[in-house]
């Protein structure tokens, strides 16, 4: 044998059943489904429960409320042995992790594995060091969650905004973007595979400048042969310039629909918060957006009860959510944040406040959404079928809107792209009639 020859090293010895929990935030949600394709592509399976689970991921997102106390929470359920005497091997990931993964190592023993963002990819190998030893890492390059219709892209990472609220900035990083080359070779990928639309995912994804900028992005992909769907989260309303909002209305790809957080219908709450917009400003842009494309769906993300908020304060908020009409939103109740410059401020308001507005708030935002779906009954338009439904025959596919919607069609596979007409809404999803092929000739 050649002495330049090396033994390749042994492949990680593997449970073979995991499960991973998602707390929080859609960056959060992808990087759960992240975990996953590496665990599958690992050779381990996933289980639907923890408790059919051999390494459970407790996946943390530090904008939820209560964050730490819910992971520790769960770390102390699944530590009790189950009644063949075993337990999981517990993994916490996540932004809590990366933010607090010292306090985890020495609060919480019953932990195996402590893993970062960055570090999504050393999974199978850290939870082989574990069969030996806790196995910590608090730092990988951006990936996608795939499915045969639909992808998650991310092209950047990381916050340089520093809301006062918010700790993103200090465990994620600053705004970084990948370059245009890469990701429009990952995307022609991800065709070739049979994905027709694609997530574009950032902490601010409109603030993308990877040698151009989202909407200069956006229409690179829009020329890539078989993608008929382009849809980018998380924006900020900072960084929602002019030939993005033109993007709307002059690329047929980028789907009518745009989550734009406000967090607050109060300017001096925004202030307070650090957001770099006003409530005016705010409106000023969505009603660009709306004589841009007129059809365009918006969600949003709320806060109630941050330090100072006054009654008044809160009915601002009320008050925008109705004059915008959202189709969704995602509310949240404030809470501290250890470093973070509301953590400290002044006029905290009640727990008991905090929650009789979020109900107050829910109600409205519920209405409102469940308003939107309604007026959408009679409109024809193209589903992409993404998974079956409860029933026989049924599959769930999104609208334009992003809308779950109900389709029973004989023959339709998931990953088709079927013309319906809305005939019925409900508060989450919207009912169906596929189009024959000679109305929608007529049409």
């Amino acid at each position: 044998m050649s002495t330049n020859d090396q033994t390749p090293p042994a492949p990680p010895i593997l449970p073979k059943r995991f499960h991973v929990k998602s707390f929080g935030c859609q960056m959060n949600v992808y990087d759960s489904e992240r975990m996953g394709d590496v665990l599958s592509q690992a050779g381990m399976a996933a289980a639907d429960s923890p408790d059919d689970a051999d390494v459970v991921v407790l996946n943390t997102c530090h904008i939820r409320e209560k964050a730490a106390e819910k992971l520790y929470s769960d770390i102390g359920r699944l530590r009790q042995p189950r009644a063949d005497g075993s337990r999981p091997t517990i993994v916490a990931a996540g932004c809590v992790a990366q933010a607090e993964g010292a306090e985890i190592a020495v609060r919480a023993p019953a932990v195996d594995v402590i893993v970062g963002p960055l570090a999504y990819h050393r999974l199978p190998q850290l939870l082989d060091q574990a069969r030996q030893q806790r196995a910590i890492d608090i730092d990988m390059p951006p990936a996608r969650r795939v499915t045969q219709a639909s992808a998650f892209l991310t092209v950047q990472e990381g916050c340089d905004k520093f809301c006062t609220f918010c700790v993103v900035p200090y465990t994620r990083g600053p705004e970084t973007s990948r370059p245009v080359a890469d990701l429009l070779q990952e995307a022609e990928a991800l065709v070739a595979r049979g994905v027709k639309e694609i997530t574009l995912l950032g902490q601010n994804v409109n603030a993308y400048h990877g040698g151009l900028n989202l909407a200069g992005l956006i229409r690179e992909l829009a020329a890539i042969d078989g993608l008929k769907r382009i849809r980018y989260t998380t924006s900020h309303p900072r960084d929602m310039e002019e030939d993005l909002i033109r993007a709307h209305a002059e690329v047929e790809k980028l789907m009518p629909y745009l989550h734009l957080p406000v967090q607050s219908g109060s300017s001096r709450i925004l202030k307070a918060m650090n957001r770099a917009h006003t409530r005016e400003s705010y409106l000023a842009s969505l009603a660009q957006l709306r004589a841009a494309r007129p059809d365009i769906a918006l969600s949003g993300d709320f806060i109630v009860g941050f330090p100072g908020e006054t009654e008044a304060d809160f009915e601002d908020t009320l008050s925008i959510v109705r004059a915008v009409g959202y189709a969704a939103a995602f509310s949240f109740k404030y809470s501290i944040r250890p470093g973070t410059p509301a953590a400290t401020m002044a006029d905290q308001v009640p727990e008991a406040v905090k929650d009789e507005r979020l109900q107050r708030l829910q109600a409205v935002i519920a209405g409102e959404s469940l308003a939107f779906n309604r007026s959408t009954i009679g409109r024809r338009c193209t589903v992409l079928l993404e998974r079956p439904g409860r029933k026989p025959g049924q599959l769930i596919g999104k609208t334009p809107w992003l809308q779950s919607a109900i389709v029973s069609l004989p023959g339709a596979s998931i990953g088709d792209l079927v013309e319906v007409d809305i005939v019925g809404a409900m508060p989450n999803s919207v009912e169906t009639v596929p189009v024959q092929p000679e109305e929608s000739a007529a049409a």
